[in-house]
């Protein structure tokens, strides 16, 4: 299937009636209750759609829905095989439905395009596929068994989970709770971003058409009022949410405050990408900075926006990092050829720029800083940017601002890099750059977080298929894991058995 012109892009894009419905027991609804929200389009500021904020009824119906399609089983009680045929299914539909998935999210999110088909829609698909098929993989321990005992470690399916997604990868991040969540057994009520709500329904929907019962997987649109309503909802077990600390943190005190449910969280982070003098050629290093910082415009939770630079290669590193930023344009995100698109919403471009004026007046240098236009007017465009002179106790250096801006910062020594590494609330992910294992080994225990990536060869490889690698925050970055078998056992209750004759 080959990307269409920028032309068909854009005709496609003006010629879709663009609504945003709930999903229950089966059905499409219209969103009511609450006040109407309204999305504007992150490419051109046009208004998109409009939706209501949600009415907590239809929350608690969707629950109600959920517990019924659990309790008498026509998918927890369905054979493993069974389910593994639904969800390859499904994961097939989302690659045959690869354009139409790719547009919404692209007018969602403002991503480019070509990321949204190439990267988002195929990494969906990948994650159901790989929990379709890791869900015979989930092993139960045998403690002991002799002629007078036979003792064991019973897995079962939680019930009904609750998933609230940021908005940055809608699609797939809706497709990293549907995936493990259905593979065990249990039903789902899943919450979509009311800043990017288009494609979480087309997706319940794509899976009632691969065969998932009614009622296994709803979806119910809204503000954080109807995620709250989830959340401190007496007939959820467990809660699921990728997003912000500050939600996460308010989501814990629902759930403590209501039935005690289990909770995994995926927050916010501010990962450092720590550079040594002996790491390998520094071109190399140069691109893989500048992709893992601006990638999606920035807007990811694992973006590497500190550089911890040794002082010795400092100045090289910085002159290659800024000459490979000024090839991100901001363009438009309907155009094929276009590496670098809009920021989600208006009032996120605000904030992001708001960061930026806090940076100078700090005291840190913007180094580099695109003057380029916005490619559309009335879209919400901001170009990379670059700060040095930056320290640790910079505003820019600790909180995360979730956009194109990168920090530098400079170290002499090994403990120097561990001292700024783990100087914030996050800990989440890191990327290291040496060719000495023994350093990589000390820095991969010292560092605090959940996952580290060490190219120490400068030719790293393609790494692990999407969803196989189980990564979990560490201080305000989360609690739980995600990803691969040890992400599945999170949504399954384990149970103690002991049998004596």
């Amino acid at each position: 299937m080959t990307l269409v012109t920028n032309f068909d892009w854009v005709a496609r894009s003006r010629s879709l009636d663009l609504q945003v419905h709930n999903f229950v027991d089966g059905r499409r609804e219209t969103t009511t209750g609450g006040k109407t929200l309204e999305k504007y389009s992150p490419r051109d500021g046009r208004l998109l759609c409009r939706f209501h904020a949600g009415a907590l009824p239809v929350a608690d119906r969707a629950v109600r829905a959920a517990r019924s399609a659990f309790e008498d089983g026509r998918w927890s009680n369905m054979s493993l095989a069974a389910r593994k045929k639904i969800l390859y299914k499904l994961a097939s539909l989302i690659d045959d439905n690869r354009n139409e998935f790719a547009l919404l999210e692209s007018l969602d999110v403002g991503k480019p395009i070509r990321a949204a088909r190439d990267f988002d829609v195929p990494t969906a698909a990948a994650l159901v596929r790989f929990n379709a098929e890791s869900a015979d993989k989930l092993l139960s321990k045998v403690y002991a068994s002799d002629p007078t005992n036979h003792s064991y470690q019973l897995r079962r399916p939680f019930g009904v989970i609750a998933a609230i997604i940021g908005w940055n990868f809608p699609l797939v991040l809706a497709a990293g709770k549907l995936a493990p969540v259905l593979a065990t057994g249990n039903s789902l009520v899943l919450k979509p971003s009311e800043i990017t709500s288009l494609s979480a329904t087309r997706l319940a929907e794509l899976a009632q058409e691969a065969g998932v019962p009614d009622g296994v997987l709803n979806v119910v649109n809204g503000d954080s009022t109807v995620g709250d309503a989830l959340a401190r909802h007496a007939d959820v077990d467990l809660i699921t949410f990728t997003g912000s600390t500050q939600t996460g943190k308010k989501l814990l005190v629902a759930a403590g405050q209501s039935n005690m449910k289990r909770v995994i969280l995926e927050c916010g982070g501010k990962a450092p990408s720590i550079v040594f003098e002996d790491g390998p050629d520094l071109e190399s290093i140069a691109s893989a900075i500048v992709e893992r910082a601006f990638w999606n415009q920035g807007e990811v939770c694992t973006a590497s926006s500190r550089v911890l630079v040794q002082d010795s290669v400092k100045a090289e590193l910085l002159e290659l990092v800024i000459k490979k930023t000024t090839a991100l344009i901001p363009g438009d995100p309907l155009d094929p050829a276009t590496n670098f698109g809009a920021v989600v919403s208006r009032d996120h471009e605000c904030k992001i720029r708001g960061y930026i004026e806090t940076g100078k007046l700090e005291g840190a240098t913007a180094v580099y800083q695109s003057t380029a236009q916005a490619p559309v007017e009335g879209g919400f465009y901001v170009p990379p940017v670059i700060f040095d002179d930056v320290y640790p106790e910079h505003k820019i250096a600790r909180e995360e601002i979730f956009g194109p801006v990168l920090s530098v910062l400079t170290f002499s020594t090994e403990k120097e890099a561990i001292r700024i590494a783990n100087d914030t609330s996050y800990g989440l992910s890191a990327v290291l750059w040496t060719r000495d294992l023994g350093r990589a080994h000390r820095l991969t225990r010292r560092l605090n977080v959940g996952w580290v990536v060490v190219n120490a060869t400068g030719k790293p490889s393609g790494g692990l298929p999407e969803g196989v690698l189980s990564v979990g925050g560490q201080k305000e970055s989360g609690i739980g894991v995600e990803g691969g078998v040890e992400g599945m056992e999170s949504y399954m209750t384990q149970t103690a058995v002991q049998i004596f004759v």
